[in-house]
């Protein structure tokens, strides 16, 4: 059983423009990618029962290793659950032959509209071990920065 990592943050604008922002292609390309990876769909459907493939590359592999290939990251993404304007519940399979990246991790997109706009909150179960807690917590929180520049430029 893997560990939960969580990260949150408050957007000042509204929930529509959020939740369209975490299900649409164009946008979850824009601003999905951790910094320093670039990432594209090998496929995309975003409905609940729909499923896609991401692959993010890394511009510099030196000190970051893939799980899938020298310089990148695959993942097979089942979309679970989505509450239009509230919830994306998505599980995610790792593509590696590193057992530490095995197991499915659930990852919750919460939206709760407050006085000030939107906090989005973000639940990762079950991450595998082999995602460092460090590492993971670098990576949720530049992707909710990204997240944050794209909505609030």
């Amino acid at each position: 059983m893997g560990r939960t990592d969580r990260a949150s943050l408050l957007l000042h604008v509204d929930g529509a423009e959020v939740f369209s922002a975490l299900t649409s292609q164009d946008a979850l390309l824009a601003w999905l990618p951790p910094a320093g990876m670039q990432g594209r769909f090998e496929r995309f459907d975003m409905r609940e029962g729909g499923s896609y493939r991401l692959v993010l590359t890394y511009d510099d592999a030196i000190d970051a290793p893939g799980k899938t290939s020298a310089d990148s990251d695959a993942s097979e993404v089942r979309v679970s659950q989505i509450v239009p304007g509230e919830l994306v519940v998505q599980e995610v399979d790792f593509e590696s032959e590193d057992p530490a990246f095995h197991g499915t991790m659930r990852m919750e997109w919460r939206l709760r509209p407050v006085a000030e706009g939107t906090e989005v909150e973000l639940t990762a179960r079950n991450v595998p071990v082999g995602v460092r807690a460090r590492d993971h917590a670098q990576g949720l929180t530049s992707s909710l920065a990204n997240l944050s520049a794209y909505l609030e430029p």
